[in-house]
């Protein structure tokens, strides 16, 4: 049974690329990357879609700042609509999905976030956990809520954090970590082994 996926995403699209190759490499279970979204017309998840014959689509924001306007997400909404997905993935995607985005698509939309929520939620969560000296971060797969990275969370890696790490080493630490969580959840998911909470 076919589980169609969107991603969406600001940057370079490392989350995306790892979801992909796990997709090629026939390890997503039933999950197959229908398409890629992104609020930011030159980001390097856009290239993907080229590399791995997806839809790749840059879709107008609206405006500079952390939300899309009311027209933007409309055109977000209806778009990713017309791929008819089982599971959205905000891979990186830098903006605050409100409330209507969510019941669009609700028990459908994962958040990945560079922390072990609930603690250093929002932006920077890597910073957030180096600056306050914490022995072990890591990162989060939670389900999307109105209520910013405080979602039910699905599961979670661990990263130790060692005298010797800078903010750099840190990241790229936390980095490898969302490279296996996010495509064993997904996996999960396509396969029926996870829910979402209100189901």
């Amino acid at each position: 049974m076919s589980y169609p996926i969107v991603i969406l995403g600001s940057g370079r699209g490392t989350n995306a690329e790892a979801l992909l190759k796990a997709e090629s490499q026939k390890k997503l279970g039933a999950a197959k990357i229908a398409a890629i979204v992104s609020d930011q017309p030159e980001a390097g998840i856009l290239a993907l879609g080229q590399k791995y014959q997806v839809p790749a689509i840059f879709i107008d924001p609206g405006q500079q700042g952390a939300r899309l306007t009311d027209a933007a997400e409309q055109a977000y909404i209806e778009r990713i609509q017309s791929f008819s997905p089982k599971l959205i993935v905000l891979a990186g995607f830098m903006r605050i999905i409100r409330r209507p985005f969510i019941e669009a698509f609700e028990g459908c939309m994962i958040n990945l976030h560079p922390s072990l929520l609930p603690s250093f939620p929002g932006i920077n969560g890597v910073r957030q956990a180096y600056d306050y000296g914490v022995k072990i971060s890591g990162c989060t797969v939670h389900w999307v809520t109105p209520e910013l990275d405080a979602g039910p969370i699905i599961d979670q890696k661990e990263v130790r954090v060692d005298e010797t790490d800078t903010l750099d080493i840190l990241s790229k630490k936390i980095h490898i970590a969302e490279h296996t969580l996010l495509p064993d959840v997904v996996t999960r998911l396509s396969k029926g082994k996870l829910s979402p909470p209100n189901k």
